[in-house]
């Protein structure tokens, strides 16, 4: 093996007691989560855990025989064609539009990374023998709420931005899954301080606005067939936001 390059998840300090954000890589000991009662959040504390088991293996590995392995650990990718079909949910809802429900509000703070500045990091590290044994964050730098993120995409799509506080027990309460209208209102994303990559990697990251605008053409001049699960109940949000 020349290099191994694995790719971590910041929900490794997410399963952590007393998350820090930002979390920095030096915050990844320390005493872990219980492992919770609800499924959702028993699936996401797996992944974590998942993900810690992973680096756990490959440090103990290039400690004890020198294993040439690099563990980059990632928040929430956003990028053309994301399958997971996160960001664009709130196209569809800012093109139709009609209201944007934010369960919770959009008063939180956010930072994700865009695809491509991963794929330019793996490229730019692959051979290099300083990272071996070594974990990085990659983020962007900019650190929007929830709501200034999607009125920047609102700009770049040249449609309004609806926004409409409501509580997440009244999403809930109408038969609505909070995440799948507005998917960046869930509690288990994590918050990364890219600093260590910028000093050790010479990593840096596109502007926010210019990624955007990447996402926001490839979705209109390829726009999927179908639009994302959630979708056909929006007519049901349009009532919660006007009720």
């Amino acid at each position: 093996m020349g290099h191994y390059v694995a790719i971590s998840s910041g929900q490794v300090y997410l399963v952590r007691l007393d998350c820090p954000r930002p979390a920095r890589e030096g915050d990844y000991d320390g005493p872990l989560l219980p492992e919770p009662d609800d499924p959702y959040d028993k699936g996401q504390w797996d992944y974590g855990m998942g993900k810690r088991g992973l680096e756990d293996a490959l440090a103990e590995a290039w400690a004890s025989r020198g294993f040439p392995a690099t563990r980059l650990r990632l928040p929430m990718v956003n990028g053309p064609r994301d399958h997971f079909r996160r960001l664009e949910r709130y196209l569809w809802r800012l093109l139709d539009g009609g209201p944007l429900l934010l369960p919770g509000g959009g008063a939180h703070a956010l930072r994700h990374v865009y695809s491509g500045a991963v794929v330019s990091a793996i490229l730019a590290l692959l051979g290099r023998s300083e990272t071996f044994g070594r974990a990085y964050n990659l983020a962007q730098q900019e650190t929007p709420t929830l709501a200034e993120l999607l009125r920047t995409l609102a700009g770049v799509l040249g449609a309004p931005a609806r926004l409409v506080d409501v509580p997440r027990a009244r999403v809930v309460g109408a038969g609505l899954d909070p995440l799948a209208l507005s998917p960046f209102s869930g509690t288990w994303m994590s918050f990364l301080d890219p600093s260590r990559a910028g000093q050790e990697l010479g990593f840096r990251h596109a502007a926010l606005a210019s990624c955007l605008e990447g996402i926001v053409t490839a979705f209109l001049a390829h726009p999927p067939a179908v639009p994302p699960p959630g979708y056909e109940r929006r007519g049901e949000e349009r009532a919660l936001a006007n009720g």
